[in-house]
């Protein structure tokens, strides 16, 4: 069994009254969900997250370290994921797109990105970190 470790974030924003969260396509899947990437040796938890999250959009966020949650799969047999989420509080508004992962990026209304993401613990995640952002 080969273990793997990635973390993001769920970065939002307040735009016009609303809060808006940063959800990202994946060129090679399609899926929609949330920035993230795998732990490099001697990185923290944190780190792992501020460095993907600038790598694939570009952004500087502030981490909220006490909202921490994880979700575990298989995406290959042989496999166990582990993916650690943070909420993070986007520093600016505009992002660019890593040309080589990253097919688009949008800002989503906090209500409506259950319609765009497309897993279930994604969805999950997204109504745990209601609780935790900082409207």
């Amino acid at each position: 069994m080969t273990f793997e470790k990635s973390c993001g974030a769920v970065v939002y924003r307040k735009y016009h009254g609303n809060t808006e969260i940063l959800l990202v396509k994946h060129i090679n899947s399609g899926h929609w969900s949330f920035p993230k990437g795998h732990m490099e040796d001697g990185e923290s938890e944190v780190e792992t997250a501020l460095r993907e999250i600038k790598e694939e959009t570009d952004l500087d966020v502030l981490i909220d370290p006490s909202f921490r949650e994880t979700v575990t799969y298989f995406p290959h047999r042989d496999t166990q994921k582990v993916v650690v989420y943070f909420v993070a509080k986007a520093k600016r508004q505009d992002f660019t797109p890593q040309a080589d992962e990253i097919a688009e990026i949008r800002w989503v209304d906090l209500a409506h990105a259950q319609q765009l993401l497309s897993y279930e613990n994604d969805r999950n995640i997204v109504n745990k970190a209601k609780t935790a952002i900082v409207l």
